[in-house]
């Protein structure tokens, strides 16, 4: 099912791209979308599954299961990608309520000299916060092999953290368009990704408190720290999209109400 999932992310990035940049790099946008994630997730798996081989493990993956993960990432995924990009492209592009300015303006300091990489790292506190019980739970469940049943609270905290993400990149990005900065798709795009990072260090944290952290072998660090890493870029990823959609809708929303005369 996440396969085809691939054809919704060619779409997507196709749409997004046509609105905001043009024609001119179509195709490093498409296969950035088909091979930058999903080739990340893919050379960590089979680093970690060598580690697995090396160390003489039962958890190993079989060689022939490695190839079918790249077939099916080869022969399916990335041509979805390119097949949603296509059809994306060929849609009619998004219309905004204004025209820009062919010449960019002076952008102004930022208040009180703060850089704008300090806010979007506060900014990621909140949406961690959010998950940061659930997350215990979830660490847990995956490497204690405790029993996780508490999906309908999940579901609830999966729905306040995709508000959380939305308002705090709302609001950012009202601020820094107050402040006559009109580049603000990356500070949106990071505000809520920030909180993958959290994500990524509050991991560590809890390996380092286990009871008999002291006793487990390097293999099994490494593995931990390369999952975990590769959670936490998802989490980034996930944040992220959801922080800059909802601003990307404030923008347009916010610029409709504007009557040029």
């Amino acid at each position: 099912f996440f396969i085809f999932a691939s054809l919704i992310s060619g779409y997507a990035a196709a749409r997004l791209y046509a609105a905001l940049e043009g024609a001119e790099k179509r195709r490093l946008v498409t296969m950035g979308s088909a091979f930058f994630f999903p080739g990340v997730v893919f050379s960590v798996f089979f680093i970690l599954n060598l580690l697995l081989w090396a160390s003489g493990s039962s958890g190993a993956v079989s060689f022939w299961a490695l190839i079918l993960l790249l077939v099916m990432w080869l022969c399916v995924s990335v041509p979805l990608v390119f097949l949603g990009a296509y059809l994306g492209y060929k849609r009619k592009a998004y219309e905004f309520p204004v025209r820009t300015n062919q010449i960019p303006r002076q952008i102004p300091p930022p208040p009180f000299n703060i850089p704008k990489f300090f806010y979007i790292l506060v900014a990621g506190v909140l949406p961690f916060g959010t998950v940061f019980m659930e997350l215990v739970f979830i660490l847990n469940s995956i490497w204690q092999k405790q029993v996780y049943y508490m999906f309908g609270f999940l579901f609830l905290v999966f729905i306040i953290l995709i508000l959380t993400c939305a308002e705090m990149s709302i609001v950012f990005s009202y601020l820094t368009l107050s402040n006559e900065d009109y580049k603000w798709w990356w500070q949106a795009f990071l505000t809520s990704a920030s909180s993958g990072m959290y994500v990524w260090l509050y991991s560590f944290y809890y390996l380092l408190t286990q009871p008999g952290f002291r006793g487990i072998n390097i293999v099994s660090i490494l593995i931990y720290i390369g999952y975990m890493s590769l959670i936490s870029i998802a989490f980034a990823l996930m944040t992220g999209c959801i922080g800059f959609y909802a601003s990307f809708m404030f923008v347009v929303a916010i610029y409709k109400q504007i009557r040029v005369d």
